[in-house]
Formats: structure tokens, sequence, C-alpha cells
């Protein structure tokens, strides 16, 4: 029986264990780890993927690694190597970011609609932020990007509007008091902060008349969202909808795990930040 191969192409100089062990979770035979590489040294192992099993639905690439701008140009440059038949399906989850992403704006628009809402992305400017970012936006909300500056904030919206066609709008959080004046009025939160970043307090989310969920990615204290306990799953609190990064982190495995698997199913999928979030809306 012909093995299901998963090459995991890393931008990183070692490749990430995480990744390795849900490949496997997912359904690979055999994960072929490769760290360190760019579009200038991936061709090679490209050609060995697509010459090899003919249209076979038994050989795929993953991309990965730590940097998110990195891996969307070897994300690219593997599938310029593709061409007429010769081609094998392929994944792009940089530093989890879709994944995260998707499971995330899965669980918040799982108890309403985003359109026409008020989306505000805490942090927004790192990978998941920003996948996140343009998840909403395609549901048609009203999207508004914090960061410590609102330069930097507006250079995220600015990649967005590149990426995927969707404006945002750029804001100022680097203290509580610019994050407060950037929730008002809003309908949904996603805080992706670094680690141990508290970004809003609760007493400045628990009094809104307007949120309706929260979702918070951060897992180490002191969390990103002060009120939202990191198991909190879909629970009322303040008469919000609130989750913590456990509470999806188990929908974001599943959706890697099932990613992973669809891979194996034709010789020429595609999963980036729209696919995997079309996956996640099918499993909440």
């Amino acid at each position: 029986m012909t093995k299901k191969l998963l090459f995991q192409l890393d931008t990183d100089a070692l490749g990430n264990s995480f990744d390795t062990v849900v490949a496997y979770d997912g359904g690979a035979d055999h994960v072929i780890v490769h760290g360190g590489i760019t579009p200038q040294n991936v061709g090679f192992l490209v050609d060995g993927c697509i010459f090899t099993r003919g249209e076979k639905q038994n050989t795929a690439i993953f991309v990965g690694g730590s940097n998110l701008a990195a891996g969307q140009e070897l994300f690219a440059a593997v599938q310029k190597k593709f061409f007429a038949k010769f081609r094998v399906s392929v994944m792009l989850d940089s530093n989890g970011s879709n994944t995260t992403a998707a499971a995330g704006v899965a669980c918040l628009t799982k108890h309403t609609s985003a359109k026409g809402k008020r989306a505000v992305i805490l942090a927004g400017t790192g990978p998941v932020g920003q996948r996140a970012a343009a998840m909403l936006a395609g549901e048609g909300a009203q999207v508004v990007i914090t960061s410590r500056t609102a330069d930097k904030a507006q250079a995220a919206c600015n990649d967005i509007k590149a990426r995927f066609g969707f404006d945002c709008i750029a804001a100022a959080g680097g203290t509580p008091e610019e994050r407060l004046a950037a929730i008002q009025g809003a309908h949904l939160i996603f805080s992706a902060g670094a680690a141990s970043s508290e970004l809003l307090r609760e007493d400045d989310w628990a009094t809104s008349p307007t949120l309706e969920v929260l979702c918070d990615a951060n897992a180490t204290p002191p969390l990103g969202i002060a009120g939202i306990g990191m198991g909190d799953k879909a629970v009322e609190k303040h008469g919000k909808i609130v989750y913590g990064a456990l509470g999806f982190g188990n929908l974001k495995l599943a959706v890697h795990r099932a990613c992973v698997g669809k891979l194996f199913e034709a010789a020429d999928q595609v999963f980036d930040a729209e696919q995997v979030y079309a996956v996640a809306k099918g499993m909440v």
C-alpha cells in the first residue's frame, strides 16, 4: 500500500514539532521535515514530490515556520513549480496563523452574524491577528486593528488589503485608555496579543452595551482579556459569550488535523486562510 507522505517545509532552521505531531494525527503515514527552506532552495524538493507518483493522492506539502511573511513567499514559490497535472496539495500555516485564526473567528461567528458588526482585533498586527481580521472582514464586519501605534496598525491594514482585498481601520492601542476607546461600539473582540500581555481590563468590556462575543488567544497568564479564563468555552459572562485560548484550542487542533487529512483527498488542493476558515466553519 502506498504511504501518505507529507513534506513539512519550515522557514525556520528547525522544523516545528507541534506541526509534525498534528500531521501524523491528521492522517499522514510519514512526515518528512526540512528546516531552513527558502524560495531559492525549495525547487528540487517540490520536483521530487511532483515527478514521482503521477496523479495519485498520496503526497502533500505543508509550509510552516514562525514567520508568516516568509511562509507566504515560500508557499507561493512551491506553487510556481506546479504545472499541468504535475502538482500536489499544499497547506500554509506559519505560526499556526490560519488554523488559530480560523478556529477563533468560527467561534465568534457561531453565536452572531458578523455582517455589519464592528469587530476589533486587539494587537492585530501579528500573523494570527491579520488572518482573523481578514476572515471577519470577509464575513462583512467592519474590522478595527489596534497596535502600539496607529502607524503599525495601518501597515497591517495595508498588508491585509494587498493580500485579501479588504479594508480595515487602524487604531492606536498602546495604552489601556486607547484600547478602551477602540472597542467603543464594538460587537466582537478577538485578542491576539503576545503571551502574558493583558490588553483589556474586565471593567472595560463587562460594562459595554454592544459587545456580544469575545475571544482571547493568549494562554499565558496574565491573559489578554481580564475576566476570561483560558478554558472558557462559550461561557456567558456579563451578558456576553466568551472564549479563552484553550476554549477554542481543541477546535484549532481539529481544524489542523482535518486540513491535513484533506490534503490527501485530491492532488490539487490549496489550503490558505480562506480554505482553512471554510473547514473551521463547517466544524463548529
